[in-house]
């Protein structure tokens, strides 16, 4: 059993036609750019390293649409394979980072004692570190590989939901349920779950479009510092910094895959922001007569 069904309270159904154009709008934003980087690479105009001229920040014409890079290459076809990596980096980095955090946060409030107090110091002592230095450490020791990449923003981004996940499972811990699921002899993974996961999911889901959020900007960022993608792969952060010299003779074509970076961030902040806007109306519920 769990809260939602002991609640006593009656919640309003959610329908797509329900949906505020704020919700509609970051949904079809992201659902463009998830779609471009599945389906992209297989309709992209040219290869993803393909020379078409030897003149750099060439302007946009027939054969490139969003013009050349500072190599001669096409920018929309770049930004196109760039879609996938950069997509695909900050969604496997998420996953991992979500199930890190919300299994060790969860086992933390259910543990409690001195196995929370453990936990809950390590993550403090990583939280003390600014998150791209520590980031800029680890990868300048191991390597500029993508499965450092990964692993190392997965650890940092891990940190964060920990906190959050440890916070709900206190919460839900104390709840008549849960001590009724202890008194049936139910373990500790049954618990989490079964009891505390279900309740938890309408912050953890908006948790979940915070931190891909910031799994995008911080690959990004690293990618711009050198220490992400490594070039000629294509990836947004790495056009931008590539193509930054482009600014000094009016090119676009460092500030199309910037652009890109703020339109999936402004996307997915606006589910978030109507997720979270959705679980308060949900929460002021009518009793049942």
């Amino acid at each position: 059993m769990n809260a939602a069904a002991g609640n006593g309270g009656v919640a309003v159904p959610r329908t797509w036609a329900s949906w505020p154009l704020s919700a509609w709008t970051g949904a079809l934003m992201l659902a463009f750019w998830v779609g471009v980087a599945l389906l992209g690479p297989f309709f992209a105009p040219h290869g993803e390293g393909q020379l078409l001229t030897n003149d750099s920040f060439a302007a946009p014409g027939v054969g490139d649409l969003l013009g050349g890079d500072y190599l001669g290459r096409d920018v929309l076809s770049r930004l196109i394979f760039g879609a996938r990596r950069t997509l695909g980096l900050a969604a496997l980095i998420t996953l991992l980072a979500f199930t890190t955090g919300v299994v060790l946060g969860f086992f933390a409030a259910i543990a409690g004692s001195w196995i929370d107090g453990l936990l809950s110091r390590i993550d403090d002592v990583l939280l003390a570190f600014p998150s791209l230095i520590l980031a800029l450490i680890v990868i300048a020791a191991l390597g500029t590989s993508i499965p450092v990449l990964i692993v190392t923003v997965a650890l940092i981004e891990a940190t964060r939901i920990f906190r959050v996940a440890r916070s709900l499972g206190m919460d839900i811990v104390a709840m008549d349920y849960i001590e009724a699921a202890r008194a049936r002899g139910e373990g500790s993974w049954w618990i989490m779950w079964r009891e505390i996961l279900p309740n938890a999911m309408s912050p953890l889901a908006a948790e979940f479009g915070v931190r891909f959020t910031y799994s995008i900007l911080f690959v990004s960022a690293l990618s711009f510092l050198g220490l992400g993608v490594q070039p000629p792969n294509a990836d947004w952060g790495v056009m931008v910094r590539e193509n930054l010299q482009g600014l000094l003779f009016g090119s676009t074509a460092p500030l199309i895959p910037a652009a890109a970076i703020a339109s999936v961030t402004v996307a997915i902040n606006l589910l978030v922001d109507w997720q979270l806007r959705q679980t308060n109306r949900d929460d002021s519920y009518e009793p049942v007569p």
